[in-house]
């Protein structure tokens, strides 16, 4: 398991969830490519959803609002 009070791993799950939220308004307007680009957003949102609730203020405190960005542009 990693370290999730590290803040620089704790960053890279911000990094993306804030890629899944611009990955899937891209999605919206890629053509024949949308189900590609929802495809990549959704693997970036699920590698980092599990890691909002963590348990630790490292990453508890913001994530949960990038994770609201991209589940709501989903």
């Amino acid at each position: 398991m990693k370290d999730r009070t590290d803040g620089k791993l704790v960053h890279l799950d911000g990094l993306n969830l804030s890629r899944a939220w611009c990955l899937y308004n891209i999605a919206r307007h890629a053509g024949s490519n949308e189900a590609a680009i929802r495809g990549l957003a959704k693997r970036h949102l699920e590698a980092s959803l599990p890691n909002v609730a963590s348990g630790d203020y490292a990453g508890e405190h913001w994530l949960a609002s990038f994770a609201v960005y991209a589940l709501t542009a989903e």
